[in-house]
């Protein structure tokens, strides 16, 4: 768990409205999306923004990218204003973005190629440029691939040549945006161990959208959003605590964290909020000693 610095993502207030027009263009109804949103989010932290589908997570997201611009109230990146069309460049910059479809960003020919495209834009010398290449494919783990084609990969190694495409252009926070959506679940544990990588070793600030609940289990911070607004805020520990809300707003609760829930209510002295199942064993052989 990181030492978190100064704040690198605030919003104050923030809405969004989505304009629906019938095929004349005039306004059928207005959706509110992210409703009245403040937030910060500190260099160095893992945040993990939490919610069902249409919750708004996804909204949040692309506003820290400026793909999006607030309807009401602001959003800072790193002091910068996303409504500053001065600022864009350095914005994007500053937070990279991996979507949920790695095949929609990755444009190279061989993994390493792709890798350099982001910094060969920017400018960046070419020996420098195959130095950030290389280490952004070292960070997740891909640098035995450099030279295959993104065609042989399967859908997790994409997806983490996509993440160290954006790591090659030396963000200071990572948006990544359901990046684990369509792949299978290993494909999802190599992509949330590479996440945790760069955050933990190479410090670079992560921000997850996910609707997974065990992908939120290392974060620093978990916002839970619900009908564009944040419903819950806390350690994983203390969201994972509060299962009944929970289940209230749609989201699953993984397995270990149910199963020892049920076990308390049935009087059993466990604690709040077991997150793993090397916890809940290590909490029911304390049990068994102590009687």
């Amino acid at each position: 768990m990181n030492t978190a610095g100064s704040t690198i993502v605030k919003t104050d207030k923030l809405a969004f409205e989505y304009i629906r027009r019938d095929e004349e263009g005039n306004v059928e109804g207005i959706t509110r999306a992210v409703d009245d949103v403040s937030l910060d989010m500190r260099q160095g932290e893992f945040i993990a923004i939490l919610g069902h589908n249409g919750s708004g997570k996804s909204t949040l997201a692309k506003h820290i990218n400026a793909i999006l611009y607030p309807t009401e109230g602001t959003v800072w990146v790193d002091g910068m204003d996303t409504c500053d069309d001065e600022q864009l460049w350095n914005i994007r910059q500053t937070a990279g973005m991996v979507f949920q479809n790695p095949d929609n960003q990755i444009i190279g020919q061989v993994v390493e190629e792709d890798v350099g495209f982001g910094p060969e834009n920017m400018g960046v010398p070419t020996a420098e440029i195959w130095e950030r290449v290389e280490e952004s494919l070292r960070a997740v783990g891909m640098y035995e691939y450099r030279k295959y084609s993104p065609n042989k990969l399967s859908g997790g190694q994409k997806q983490r040549v996509s993440i160290a495409g954006v790591l090659a252009m030396h963000p200071k926070c990572i948006v990544l945006d359901e990046p684990t959506a369509m792949l299978d679940p290993n494909g999802r544990r190599e992509v949330i161990r590479a996440v945790r990588g760069l955050n933990e070793v190479e410090g670079v600030t992560v921000i997850l959208i996910t609707h997974y609940m065990e992908e939120i289990i290392h974060a620093d911070r978990v916002f839970v959003m619900d009908k564009g607004k944040v419903a819950m805020e806390g350690t994983p520990r203390r969201i994972f605590s509060q299962v009944e809300k929970l289940k209230e707003l749609r989201l699953d609760v993984p397995q270990v964290t149910l199963l020892a829930y049920e076990l308390q209510k049935q009087g059993i002295a466990l604690p709040d909020g077991i997150l793993t199942q090397e916890e809940f064993v290590r909490e029911l052989l304390k049990l068994c000693a102590g009687g």
